[in-house]
């Protein structure tokens, strides 16, 4: 019988340009597959992967930036998102899509996926990872 192992997703590339966006969104949904506990983090340019409104016309890129929309049918309801990466960036919390899921404890509520973190906090998260991986 396998334990349950809790993955920190770290997201640090913009969401186009390269393929770390995309191939952290694909592994995300894998390790939530086998119903690991996924956290995905969004840090440096990594918070440009959930801005509203995006627009692949001109660069040949599939927009897939609105998969992240699904992560809550999928159990992935633990998003934090770097608050010093959005200020350097002049983005709140308010530039970003909203992120929500179901919660079956309280009777089907929707309630939000994303929680703003400092840099304390993050390095909480990440000490408390037993997978740490970075894209």
């Amino acid at each position: 019988m396998s334990e349950t192992k809790k993955f920190v997703y770290m997201n640090r590339k913009a969401p186009y340009g390269t393929v770390y966006a995309l191939e952290s969104l694909e592994v995300v949904l894998i390790g939530a597959a086998f119903e690991q506990e996924v956290q995905l983090v969004f840090v440096d340019d990594g918070v440009y992967q959930l801005t509203k409104n995006q627009s692949t016309d001109g660069i040949g890129m599939k927009n897939f930036s609105k998969t992240y929309s699904a992560l809550g049918d999928y159990d992935v309801n633990q998003i934090y998102i770097d608050e010093q990466s959005l200020k350097d960036r002049g983005l709140t919390m308010d530039d970003l899509q909203e992120l929500t899921y179901e919660d079956e404890d309280d009777d089907w509520a929707e309630k939000s996926s994303m929680k703003l973190v400092n840099r304390e906090q993050l390095a909480e998260l990440i000490g408390n990872a037993d997978v740490l991986l970075n894209f």
